[in-house]
This record gives C-alpha cells, sequence and structure tokens, in this order.
C-alpha cells in the first residue's frame, strides 16, 4: 500500500472515530428524542432532518430508528419522502466514501463480503435489490462493500431507491402510528413488517446460496 494510501485510510479512521466519540450519547436516542431535535427547527425541520440522515452512515447509526422519528415528526406522507431523500444520500455518501478508498480499507474481508462484493459486480442491479428489499446484511455494509468493489453508481443507487421503498414505508407508517393520529397507519405496518419476516424466513436458504454462505458449498 502506498503512503498516500495509508494516510488516507488512516485519515478517514481517525475522522470516524472523532464523530463517534463526539456523538456517544447519540447512540441511546429515542425516535422521539430525534423528533424534538428536528421540529425544534421550525421550518428548516425537514432540511436538519434530511442532513442528519445523509450523514448517518458516518455514525453507523440505525436507519429504522430515523424512519420511526419521522413517522412522528411529520406524518406518513411527508415523513417518507424526507426518509427516502435522506436514505438516498446517505447511501450515496457511503458509496462514495468506501470507493475513494477502495478494498485497500478492508484488508481481509471475510468469504461472505468477498462473495458478496463479487455477486454485486456481476449483475449490480439485481444483487443490490434483493439486498435491499430484504435486511441479509446491514444496510451500510452493503453501501460500503458497493462503493468498495467499483460497482456502477446508476445500478447501484436505482436498486437502492427501489429497494428502500418498502421498507421505508413499514417504519415511517409505524412511526405515524404510533402517534395516535391514525392507528389504521399501525396496523400496516405490522402487517408489512410480519410480510417480511415471512418472505425473508422462506428465501433464507436461498439467499445464502446466491451469496456462498450455504452449508453445502463448505
Amino acid at each position: 500500500m502506498k503512503i498516500n494510501d495509508v494516510l488516507k485510510v488512516f485519515g478517514f479512521v481517525a475522522v470516524l472515530l472523532l464523530i463517534v466519540w463526539g456523538s456517544r450519547s447519540f447512540w441511546e436516542v429515542r425516535p422521539s428524542d430525534i423528533r424534538d431535535l428536528v421540529i425544534s427547527f421550525g421550518w428548516w425541520a425537514p432540511v436538519v432532518f434530511i442532513a442528519l440522515l445523509t450523514f448517518r452512515p458516518l455514525v453507523l447509526f440505525p436507519t429504522s430508528i430515523f424512519s420511526i422519528a419521522a413517522g412522528l415528526a411529520f406524518g406518513p406522507y411527508n415523513g417518507f419522502i424526507y426518509i427516502f431523500i435522506g436514505a438516498i444520500g446517505g447511501a450515496s455518501l457511503a458509496y462514495v466514501i468506501s470507493s475513494f478508498l477502495g478494498m485497500k480499507f478492508w484488508r481481509k474481508p471475510s468469504p461472505k463480503m468477498n462473495s458478496v462484493r463479487e455477486k454485486m459486480a456481476e449483475n449490480s442491479f439485481f444483487y443490490i435489490l434483493i439486498l435491499r428489499l430484504l435486511p441479509f446484511l446491514n444496510f451500510d455494509l452493503v453501501s460500503y462493500l458497493a462503493g468498495a468493489g467499483k460497482v456502477r453508481y446508476l445500478p447501484y443507487i436505482a436498486a437502492t431507491a427501489v429497494g428502500i421503498i418498502p421498507g421505508t414505508i413499514g417504519f415511517v407508517f409505524f412511526g405515524s402510528g404510533l402517534s395516535g393520529e391514525d392507528r389504521v397507519h399501525l396496523y400496516v405496518a405490522v402487517a408489512m413488517f410480519i410480510l417480511f419476516s415471512l418472505l425473508l424466513f422462506i428465501t433464507r436458504k436461498k439467499l445464502k446460496s446466491w451469496f456462498g454462505d450455504s452449508k453445502d458449498e463448505k
């Protein structure tokens, strides 16, 4: 590894550690806390919310918490729009950072990571879409692997945009339902979570086979 690459990696790690250290108290934040924070900005609330969500991958804070907070703060429809924009921004940021560092950042990737990266390179849109629809892997891990594996941006972001729609609707409706304004939203969210849990359970063996993680291949 060249000295410039070493400096890039150490610089990125240093910034990441600084952000994590400065936001330790943020890890215990509840959706209602995020709602109260962004609403306090008045007309700027949507902009602040989208900005926070865009930079969220840097501290690996769960997207689901933001999605629920969006439902609480903005309702199901505006909340969905803001989450969608912020999630696309965050996925793009993670992709760019990892693409900038390349695979040099992943010094000893696991066989599973290598398998996922190779599959992404073979059929970017299809595999990333599957990984976005069914949370077989962490959302941010998929973004970083796609960038590091030099997956083309357009199919990556297109698959991400389509794949996050169902889950985003579920979490935003769940948050809106918790506010008590319309319990139907809560029922819709619970039904979607049950449906996706069943779908993930039914397809788990096929997913493992696709991504080289089945016992039969050992």
